[in-house]
């Protein structure tokens, strides 16, 4: 019987976070001011974050220890497995080895805990009474919640209103675990109320779920702001994974060409390819590192690198990212974590510098990835996962085509097992293919005024 399943022992969950900045040829643009457009220092996060988060933020240190009191919390869940997806080789007829990392065993069903719990400890130790916070698919949201409860924080969720609505279960995960949470926009800020004066009808964006969470965590003295992705401190955060998987490949003789991952912010992209990633900038290699993105939403494929807002308001600093503009409303489409108009300053970096590939597929095709990858493996993908899969599949019959036999390692984020009314719409031939036309996407763009230096 061919063996599948690649595990590790406890004792090899990883140490230290790894943070790629310190490996980068050209480093992250820093951050501007919302107001000024100057360079700013970390005292201009201090309302948001805690200063150990801050620092890590800014840290050009490779290697950052993993405090024994999340790592204690990981072994919940940690090390997750790997698996060889032989079912799905077989399906496709392909000479490809495919391989894929489970992330769905986590407390709340995705890898977003691996941050969550390291935010939570370090806001914990800085004595903070209530965090705020956005969530696109409710799957942040549930990590945030389940992080908070355990270390005795209050958790206040906006969750992206057309979310609110396709997604219940998430919610009530949520309210399980302790967490206040509101369909963003909400009338319980002055940015929510801003957009809803505009828009009475608005379905959301995280864009503009962050900045009522923003707005909330810059009033109160007791509270701070807690993000899933974008920020280097999240994506540090998240190679703990990548390192396991990298652990796994050579227990299984084997090592990815490709690696691919589902894009939204970076978190659940970077926390996987980093890790490999290092092994290219360090000994020369070239492992293929695929961000798999929605057309609803492709601010890596066909959005630009400028200075633009983490939120839909103006009220982060203005961050140097491929985006599609603050202001960009994706559709309503399932796949709520991967609707965010801009990228990770890092990620953003990597790729204007040719070091990581970006591909993007329509709401169609990544659920007919989704089924097709369920009745090879057992397991039903996240939304936001499926479309990781569509381009495992697209590399795969690649391989076919060109009669190679590469590796391809993908990051199955999550499970589905929460949502199930996209397979219910997509069963139901309710789903139409969307893709963000040339036009929508220019429109955003010309309100954007802080051009990259040089």
């Amino acid at each position: 019987m061919k063996s599948r399943k690649i595990t590790l022992s406890e004792k090899e969950i990883p140490n230290h976070w790894y943070n790629i900045v310190a490996d980068m040829p050209n480093k992250p643009l820093p951050p501007l001011h919302p107001g000024t457009k100057e360079p700013i220092g970390p005292e201009a996060l201090a309302p948001l974050f805690p200063m150990e988060l801050i620092m890590q933020e800014v840290s050009a240190e490779k290697w950052i220890e993993i405090p024994e009191e999340v790592r204690d919390v990981y072994t919940m869940w940690r090390p997750t497995p790997m698996f060889r997806a032989h079912g799905l080789e077989k399906a496709l007829d392909t000479p490809a080895k495919i391989y894929y990392k489970y992330e769905g065993v986590s407390p709340s069903g995705s890898h977003k805990p691996n941050t969550a719990v390291a935010q939570a400890y370090y806001n914990m130790k800085e004595g903070v009474k209530r965090i705020t916070t956005e969530t696109g698919a409710g799957q942040w949201g549930s990590a945030l919640s389940f992080a908070c409860n355990h270390f005795g924080i209050e958790c206040e969720v906006y969750m992206v209103k057309i979310s609110y609505h396709h997604k219940p279960y998430r919610k009530l995960m949520m309210n399980t675990w302790g967490a206040n949470v509101y369909a963003s926009p909400s009338d319980r800020t002055e940015a929510g109320r801003k957009i809803l004066a505009s828009d009475p009808d608005s379905p959301g964006s995280l864009g503009i779920a962050i900045s009522e969470a923003v707005e909330l965590a810059a009033q109160d003295p007791d509270t701070k702001y807690s993000l899933g992705s974008v920020l280097n401190h999240v994506l540090l955060h998240q190679t703990v994974l990548g390192q396991e998987a990298l652990a796994q490949m050579e227990k299984a003789g084997d090592m990815p060409d490709v690696v691919v991952a589902p894009f939204g912010g970076g978190s659940n992209f970077a926390g996987i390819a980093f890790p490999f990633l290092r092994l290219n900038l360090e000994e020369g290699r070239s492992i293929r590192c695929v961000a798999s993105e929605p057309a609803s939403c492709p601010k890596l494929t066909r959005g630009v690198f400028r200075y633009d807002f983490g939120d839909t308001v103006g009220m982060t600093p203005l961050l140097p990212m491929y985006t599609l503009g603050h202001n960009f409303v994706p559709a309503p489409i399932h796949a709520g974590g991967l609707r965010y108009h801009g990228a990770g300053v890092v990620v953003s970096q990597l790729l204007k510098d040719n070091l990581i590939e970006a591909v993007s597929h329509d709401n169609l095709e990544v659920f007919d990835a989704g089924v097709q990858f369920a009745r090879a493996e057992g397991i039903i993908p996240a939304p936001e996962a499926t479309h990781a899969v569509a381009t495992v599949i697209q590399e795969a019959n690649r391989c076919k085509l060109e009669g190679k036999s590469e590796t391809i390692l993908l990051n199955l984020c999550g499970h589905g097992n929460f949502d199930m009314k996209a397979y219910e719409d997509y069963f139901a031939g309710n789903l139409v293919k969307h893709e963000v036309t040339s036009e929508e996407i220019e429109a955003s763009l010309a309100e954007l005024d802080t051009p990259i230096p040089g």
